[in-house]
């Protein structure tokens, strides 16, 4: 790497040499430049210090104008560890008007790791930033154990900030369930396995145990847009939604997925005389689901063709009256949402072997954006269908061979002959009868493999349990 200034050039070797003469070497290369990115490259590339340097070079510019100057300066700093530097470091929380520089002065002051520095991050614990309150708790959490520091973390639990609560929730009163776990992570029950219930999911999930499933992929019945999907008011649908992953979140195994597919849909007027309405199903159910326990994650779109879609512009094309631009819907949400844990992302895909997450390991043609263009599918039978594609995408990204996947509206069982094809197991509920039969007829084609697939009804099911 190298940085030309003006008309001498500066290599991160020369900057090496100059750490290795000390901190007068330092300081006259620092000296030697004026342009800020010059000296940012000097501050990034001294890399490690002994905690004997000098650090007078340093700090002639933790007042520079420039905030990328000042924090290359607060961390070259921290990197001494030193207590006498503390006044320095609170000086910088309490006057920098920059984030990024206030959070490198308070890990500085973590880094020093001395009993000394806990009443100054404690004071810190009030300040209005909550990146700057987290940055002082994790320094504060060096002495977790201490009587002071941790009935002042305890009083955060009530911190307005989520981030902040959350933090405290899991280091002061997550519940440590001792039970022994009926299954491990990767297990679940062989009864549910590559199973389909004709009957009502509130009904079928009475009967599956906590945790039995790894991933759920739907597309909820729309709210009065079909014959089958016929509820009494909005707010009873929303209600029937919420009631279903209530309960897909209890058979939900810790820290993993559910996903979403809808959008918003119309509900044609009754005469011309009459508006049609429009309900924002995705953005209703958000809350709910959030409120439940589930985690937003991410929200990807599927785009479909134009042709494809309803057209609903070809009034505004002829007239073109301001107020009356309706365009054609080509969009889905995808809405990705993982159940509440305080585990990380690694310890779920820790608890599979190596062979498994390397069998797992997604191919080199993943989409890299939030934005799907896939086209749809339906057929005579089914007006809805998912797309395989769709659905492929989602299993492999959201899950591991050999789990569990289950849809809870299964509709024509894209989401269970998917799983299969990708070696993962299923476990689908269909309330309509017609879909139920449907489904059965891929088996006679083999596509749901004979002998390997039950097809059962809500009774049936309840007599397989183990």
């Amino acid at each position: 790497m190298i940085k030309k200034v003006s008309s001498i050039t500066i290599t991160r070797a020369d900057v090496l040499k100059a750490k290795a003469g000390g901190q007068e070497k330092i300081a006259q290369l620092i000296n030697s430049v004026k342009a800020s990115g010059e000296l940012i490259f000097i501050l990034k590339n001294i890399g490690n210090i002994p905690t004997t340097f000098g650090y007078d070079c340093f700090m002639e510019l933790i007042d520079h104008e420039n905030k990328d100057v000042r924090l290359w300066a607060i961390k070259n700093l921290g990197k001494l560890k030193n207590l006498v530097l503390l006044p320095v470091f609170i000086h910088v929380v309490e006057t920098d008007l920059n984030t990024s520089v206030k959070r490198e002065a308070v890990s500085s002051i973590g880094r020093i790791r001395k009993t000394e520095i806990i009443p100054s991050l404690i004071s810190i614990l009030k300040d209005k930033d909550p990146k700057i309150v987290c940055q002082a708790i994790r320094g504060l959490l060096v002495f977790k154990g201490t009587t002071i520091v941790d009935e002042e973390l305890k009083k955060l639990i009530k911190h307005e900030n989520e981030m902040v609560s959350s933090v405290i929730k899991k280091e002061y009163y997550s519940i440590n369930n001792t039970k022994k776990d009926i299954l491990h992570h990767t297990d679940t029950f062989p009864f549910l396995v590559n199973t389909v219930v004709n009957g009502d999911v509130r009904d079928v999930l009475k009967y599956v145990p906590d945790q039995s499933i790894h991933l759920t992929f739907t597309s909820p019945p729309y709210y009065n847009a079909r014959d089958y999907s016929i509820y009494p008011s909005y707010e009873a649908y929303l209600k029937f939604l919420e009631n279903v992953f209530s309960e897909v979140y209890r058979i939900t195994k810790e820290g993993r997925f559910l996903i979403v597919n809808t959008s918003p849909v119309i509900v044609p007027r009754i005469s011309r005389a009459h508006s049609s309405k429009r309900y924002p199903i995705p953005f209703d159910i958000h809350h709910n689901l959030v409120k439940m326990g589930w985690e937003f994650i991410d929200d990807i779109i599927w785009m479909k063709p134009e042709y494809s879609v309803k057209n609903r512009i070809g009034g505004f094309q002829q007239h073109r009256h301001p107020l009356a631009y309706k365009p054609n819907s080509v969009t889905e949400y995808l809405m990705v949402y993982r159940k509440q844990t305080t585990k990380l992302i690694d310890w779920n895909i820790h608890q599979y072997s190596k062979d498994i997450v390397e069998k797992s390991r997604v191919g080199d043609d993943f989409e890299t954006s939030n934005v799907w263009q896939i086209s749809p599918k339906a057929d005579k039978v089914h007006s809805a269908i998912f797309p395989y594609e769709l659905c492929k995408r989602v299993i492999e990204y959201y899950s591991f061979v050999g789990d569990l996947v289950f849809d809870p509206f299964g509709g024509s069982g894209t989401v269970g002959r998917t799983a299969k094809k990708l070696n993962r197991k299923f476990f689908l509920t269909e309330k309509e009868e017609l879909y139920f039969e449907y489904m059965k007829s891929f088996q006679r084609e083999n596509v749901f493999e004979d002998n390997t697939t039950r097809f059962l009804t809500l009774e049936e099911f309840k007599s397989t349990i183990l």
